[in-house]
């Protein structure tokens, strides 16, 4: 017979296993999603110049919000779900407005370029994913971009599905130094850095970067557009650090995504 002390360590053992399980799932769930864009933190000279490495870049499995830190690019899985299936026009232009305290950020995607990504987005604005979510990443050196599309605020969020690389010579081919040069208005995919893992998570180009060719491009701000982001990046990282959270901090209201 089970003595009462007996059956109280024996709940609290499973209890602690339970917790644990929950822990692992927490961090596996956070690799599984974990949509990044390329950061600069190592230096090499390349052509006898100054140039940065683009490496991958992960973000906390544990949800902390710190500076960048090298890491290793995640392993990709399977998405949990398919891509929702192809409901616009592949020869359209569509416009993706996104209604911010900062001012209304506008952008146009070419669907004969990148339809996957943009059936995406239109299908994720629809159901109002975007909606009440903030931009949760701003670089500041090396790379000048602002991320978004993350729900979660964390850099770990996603849609429960991925989609394929697009429109990935679009910019170029790769120099020597292994990238091509991101133009300042470029709006382009985050992905885990392997191929075909893109999510909902975007990034906002607010001054030229070089980055390897390796993130879906396809989208372009408009000029006023580009002057709110360029704003956004002038005030800096909370901190006073290279890479996080923006100081003016941009919180999506509203998305919309209609064709021209």
């Amino acid at each position: 017979m089970v003595s009462s002390d007996q059956r109280r360590r024996q709940l609290a053992r499973e209890k602690y296993l339970r917790q644990q399980q929950r822990r692992e799932e927490a961090r596996r769930k956070g690799r599984r999603r974990n949509a990044v864009i390329a950061t600069t933190l190592a230096v090499v000279v390349v052509a006898g110049a100054g140039a940065a490495a683009a490496g991958a870049f992960k973000s906390d499995g544990d949800k902390k919000d710190s500076a960048a830190e090298a890491s290793a690019t995640p392993s990709a899985t399977p998405s949990a779900s398919p891509e929702p299936s192809m409901k616009i026009d592949k020869k359209a232009t569509y416009t993706m407005a996104l209604k911010t305290g900062q001012g209304d950020i506008k952008f146009a995607m070419d669907a004969s370029k990148t339809p996957h990504t943009v059936n995406s987005f239109k299908y994720l604005a629809d159901k109002g994913y975007f909606d009440d979510t903030k931009c949760h990443r701003l670089t500041t050196a090396g790379i000048f971009v602002l991320q978004c599309g993350d729900p979660e605020g964390t850099g770990s969020g996603g849609p429960g599905y991925n989609i394929p690389d697009e429109n990935l010579d679009g910019l170029g081919k790769a120099g020597e130094d292994g990238t091509v040069t991101y133009p300042a208005g470029t709006v382009a995919m985050a992905n885990t850095g392997q191929p075909d893992s893109g999510g909902s998570q975007f990034f906002l180009v607010y001054k030229d970067s070089k980055l390897p060719p390796s993130y879906t491009p396809f989208g372009t701000l408009d000029k006023d557009s580009l002057k709110i982001v360029e704003t956004v990046g002038k005030a800096g990282v909370e901190g006073g650090a290279t890479d996080g959270a923006p100081k003016k901090a941009v919180t999506i209201e509203k998305a919309t995504v209609e064709k021209e």
